[in-house]
């Protein structure tokens, strides 16, 4: 081969490499071709500093970390979507399977029967969904329930003749009910200590309840739709400005408590948990981070914080290990904790990303006891972590939930953000933000 030719092929070559070392690199989609049913393409990863990244002719924004991402609209059917840069372009195609149209069931009628609840910690809804916040209590096994229809996955629940609720098929038995007396009611007591409310109140066997929460009290009520159709014992109990409150069920006794929040920091327990963990990895960030390295990070800081101030700290997890939501909640309870803080960073569903919407702190919250302490930690992890305010919201996740503690979810940061991507990646970031999480503790204790 001549000399000139092995030299222009070598040209070629070099320039060949040097424009993939140049190149950006996609972290998401992971396939070029792909079969979805989903609305959205989310398009994720790093370019180089002098890169610039067009998607289907749309400029994308690069963070000053070469981190970027961009959400294509599917259409039906075929989609073709163009990435390109100065360096490389390339062709992504996805099928988008027509929507399958789901017709409501109607209610099934049957006559009233009486079914026993076979799990303890069986969610009673006001709503034949299984999610959301349609939860109205937590049936304890062995409870006797009056069902009168279906609808799905679940039965339909008689408390009296004004209410009904749902309960899911799996948590109960309509085969194995023995015939019996409706339960009848055989005392009531309540007693007032320093920092609690007790009611206790005792049937023949275990009967539903629900609980409502209002501005200044607590109402529980315990429904005998056996005995009549409008036999409901209500128990209304104060509850104070930070309280926590636990329900127990023992051969048809059961105890209500009210708990106040304690006064000192030394007197509190504050379960850290570090989200996910181990084979969960959680969200994936623009340069290919993995959520649950940051949230552990952020933990241990938050621990020697916390201890710093005097306050009793349990972790749910210390190292890069796999353990259950039941495990954490179990752990929480056994620990007796006050406050729950589950650190994590967020990410999006199918939904439009916006680089300048979809960035920042927001905090969950389940129980009303908990709002106040997940509005001040908005603000100060905000404020100290140098985030954007993303708001203060209500869901049911399954470490929240319990109202034997205080219980909130910090989205530290989002780990799609371009600009996010930049703080939780900063040496301070873990820190500055367990220092917001600690101070907003410690300002909520004191207030």
């Amino acid at each position: 081969m001549p000399v000139m030719i092995r030299g222009a092929l070598l040209f070629l070559l070099l320039i060949l490499l040097s424009s993939q070392c140049f190149a950006y690199e996609l972290i998401l989609p992971r396939e070029k071709k792909s079969i979805v049913n989903t609305n959205y393409a989310l398009f994720m990863g790093k370019a180089n500093n002098s890169e610039s990244i067009f998607i289907n002719n749309e400029n994308v924004y690069v963070a000053p970390n070469g981190a970027f991402a961009y959400s294509v609209k599917l259409k039906e059917g075929e989609n073709r979507v163009v990435i390109r840069s100065n360096y490389n372009t390339q062709i992504y195609k996805f099928y988008k399977n027509s929507p399958v149209t789901v017709h409501p069931e109607e209610v099934c009628e049957f006559d009233t029967k009486p079914a026993i609840v076979i799990a303890d910690n069986a969610p009673l809804r006001s709503s034949p969904v299984d999610y959301g916040l349609n939860r109205i209590s937590h049936l304890f096994k062995d409870t006797t329930v009056l069902i009168n229809g279906s609808k799905g996955n679940f039965y339909r629940v008689f408390l009296s003749k004004d209410k009904i609720a749902w309960i899911k098929k799996e948590y109960v038995d309509v085969n194995c009910v023995s015939p019996s007396e409706p339960a009848q009611f055989i005392n009531m007591n309540s007693k007032r200590y320093k920092n609690a409310s007790v009611q206790n109140i005792s049937f023949t066997k275990n009967l539903p309840y629900t609980v409502e929460e209002r501005d200044n009290e607590i109402i529980f009520r315990i429904y005998n739709p056996e005995l009549s159709d409008t036999t409901v014992y209500t128990l209304n109990i104060p509850k104070p400005e930070k309280y926590t409150y636990f329900v127990t069920l023992n051969d048809g006794n059961y105890t209500f408590k009210v708990n106040a929040a304690p006064e000192k920091t030394e007197d509190y327990t504050v379960v850290i948990d570090a989200g996910h963990g181990g084979s969960e990895k959680g969200a994936i960030g623009c340069l290919g981070d993995e959520e649950k390295n940051v949230n552990l990070r952020i933990a241990l800081e938050l621990q020697e914080r916390l201890k710093l101030m005097g306050i009793n700290v349990v972790m749910t997890r210390e190292c890069d290990g796999y353990i259950s939501l039941k495990d954490r909640v179990k752990l929480a309870k056994e620990a007796n904790a006050n406050i729950f803080v589950s650190i994590h960073l967020n990410s999006i569903g199918d939904t439009p990303f916006n680089v300048h919407k979809n960035k920042g702190t927001s905090v969950y919250y389940y129980n009303p006891a908990s709002k106040g302490l997940a509005e001040i930690l908005e603000k100060s992890v905000s404020k100290a972590a140098g985030t954007r305010p993303d708001g203060v919201r209500t869901a049911s996740f399954a470490v929240i939930r319990p109202a034997e503690y205080l219980g909130v979810l910090v989205e530290a940061a989002y780990m799609i953000n371009p600009s996010d991507s930049v703080l939780y990646n900063s040496a301070e970031f873990a820190h500055n933000t367990a220092v917001g999480i600690a101070d907003g503790i410690l300002e909520f204790i004191n207030k």
